[in-house]
């Protein structure tokens, strides 16, 4: 059992948490006559530090996860999907929605793909809530800053999100709701070529480069943002606005999260400081999934594809489910943490 412990521990603090990487940026820094626990000194370490971690992270799991993507073409995912009926396919596409893209802009194209492939709408819908709020990024390096047992507690609250959502969506009947050139597109149902092991590989580094490069901007504006609330913000502001002097704290930071655009590697670091300034747990998961999952831009092209009622279905819904997941985790936050 202590090995266990042991090992979980070096997993947590070194792979993970990278602790080797900020002991050698505080080293590097102090060799530069730098004191890292100063306001300037603190900052410059917690955005070097976060950047190399994150995108060593990102790279390494954006590698692993479009390998196992290439399994996975709309094509398959299709079939697959065809072939549950019920809740049973409400889950299925929700943990599809795991191994898909990071975030909500480039999941909405599948969705579109799906929803014209004759899919039913509340198995759709399971996939396009459950693919830019649960994804297999977000569980990694959510036990990064905050430990296996939040990401995986976290991971399963979203994807029970994404199945009850789904299900209202499919119980109320709202496929008059889809826009008609979605309803009328042709069923292309092509082959996928088989991809042989090298062709795999080369898809992975790929997708690692192209999401990379996209993704990097928000990586570098939120550890920015994150190296400020980290050591500028006073506590004391923190504590008031997102801690549990706020009962509404979960409400205003679900709110403030939605107009925002991000995807979660750009998101980890705002969290991580929110956290460390006082910020409640749940609070800070609930900023985290409005950002990810109801950005202004994929609402736009969201309702490209869908009619005003289902849209503000879908967003009620999200919220809902983001808000009671976020009082949930502040619960429950003394045994978490």
């Amino acid at each position: 059992m202590e090995y266990l412990k042991a090992l979980g521990n070096f997993i947590q603090t070194q792979l993970l948490g990278m602790a080797w990487l900020s002991e050698l940026v505080s080293a590097l820094l102090g060799a530069l006559g730098m004191d890292v626990t100063g306001p300037w000194g603190g900052s410059l370490h917690f955005f070097i530090y976060d950047v190399l971690k994150i995108c060593l992270l990102l790279c390494t799991l954006i590698f692993i996860i479009s390998y196992i993507q290439s399994y996975f073409p709309p094509e398959r995912s299709k079939r697959i999907l065809g072939r549950f009926h019920g809740l049973g396919a409400n889950l299925i596409s929700a943990l599809l929605g795991t191994v898909t893209p990071f975030c909500s802009c480039s999941s909405i194209p599948l969705f579109m793909g799906f929803t014209g492939a004759g899919l039913p709408l509340g198995v759709t819908f399971s996939f396009l809530i459950s693919s830019p709020m649960v994804d297999l990024g977000s569980l990694v390096l959510l036990m990064s800053i905050v430990g296996a047992r939040v990401a995986i507690i976290y991971v399963l609250l979203g994807l029970a999100v994404a199945v009850i959502g789904g299900t209202i969506i499919e119980k109320l009947h709202m496929e008059r709701y889809v826009e008609d050139f979605i309803l009328s597109a042709p069923d292309i149902d092509l082959q996928s070529p088989e991809l042989t092991k090298r062709d795999r590989l080369k898809y992975a580094r790929e997708q690692m480069w192209g999401t990379f490069k996209k993704v990097f901007p928000y990586i570098f504006i939120g550890v920015g943002v994150g190296s400020i609330i980290h050591n500028w913000i006073p506590e004391s502001w923190v504590e008031k606005l997102l801690g549990s002097e706020n009962p509404l704290g979960v409400v205003l930071a679900t709110l403030v999260g939605i107009p925002m655009y991000a995807d979660i590697f750009g998101t980890i670091p705002v969290a991580e400081a929110l956290l460390y300034k006082g910020a409640r747990l749940g609070t800070v998961l609930s900023f985290m999934m409005a950002v990810t999952t109801l950005s202004f831009p994929s609402m736009i092209m969201l309702r490209k594809a869908v009619k005003p009622r289902l849209l503000a279905l879908f967003i009620g819904i999200c919220t809902a489910g983001i808000i009671l997941v976020g009082y949930f985790f502040n619960a429950i936050q003394f045994i978490l943490i």
